[in-house]
């Protein structure tokens, strides 16, 4: 992957369009699997659910300082806990948000997998304005991890995984899969502190684009 430039970042954090109207927007993040639910275990040994509450942290972390706080983050889980897929959904429809992106890494059997995948509600016929915009995040999503970080592109699929399919009613929602475990280069990105800010910094780039 092609080293992060974050001054480049910082620029276009400044000078870039936004996909939402003005005003501070809720968004949650939420970070994948937790406590003893360890997800996907990378070849390095690293587990999923670390690797997701860490990007979520860093989400938190820089839209305070390179964002001045313009959205107003809530994560689904603050600390190693394990949440339910229910009540992740529970604060969705609770608080409203008007973006929902659930974090994940993905695993597979062939070690040479790589890329990213982002799936949206597999009921995209209706094409409801919250099916529309999860769209629109997703491309935007797909372009900059492409293009600034080097990552491979899988597609934007369709699923019926739970956090979609009880959220999509209230807000737009993804899930994105941040590459594969089960792959020595992508586990091993992972596995860096600069990396999971870089991977912070530019899904929260994504989102305003």
């Amino acid at each position: 992957m092609r080293p992060f430039k974050i001054l480049f970042l910082m620029l276009y954090f400044i000078t870039g369009p936004v996909l939402f109207s003005q005003g501070k927007k809720v968004i949650i993040i939420d970070a994948g699997h937790g406590g003893t639910d360890f997800g996907a275990i990378g070849t390095n040994h690293i587990k999923e659910k670390d690797i997701t509450l860490a990007i979520a942290k860093a989400m938190l972390f820089y839209n305070s300082i390179l964002l001045d706080n313009t959205y107003e983050l809530y994560l689904t889980r603050y600390k190693d806990t394990l949440i339910s897929l229910s009540h992740r959904t529970k604060l969705v429809n609770a608080l409203q948000p008007d973006f929902f992106i659930s974090l994940h890494c993905n695993h597979a059997l062939n070690s040479k997998a790589t890329g990213i995948e982002i799936y949206l509600h597999n009921k995209t016929s209706l094409q409801t304005e919250n099916q529309v915009k999860s769209k629109a995040i997703a491309l935007a999503m797909v372009n900059v991890l492409t293009e600034r970080l080097g990552y491979r592109n899988r597609g934007i699929k369709r699923a019926n995984f739970q956090v979609l399919r009880e959220s999509i009613a209230t807000s737009p929602a993804i899930l994105v899969e941040l590459g594969f475990l089960s792959n020595v280069d992508e586990a091993s990105y992972l596995e860096l502190k600069k990396n999971i800010n870089a991977l912070a910094l530019a899904l929260l780039m994504s989102i305003k684009n």
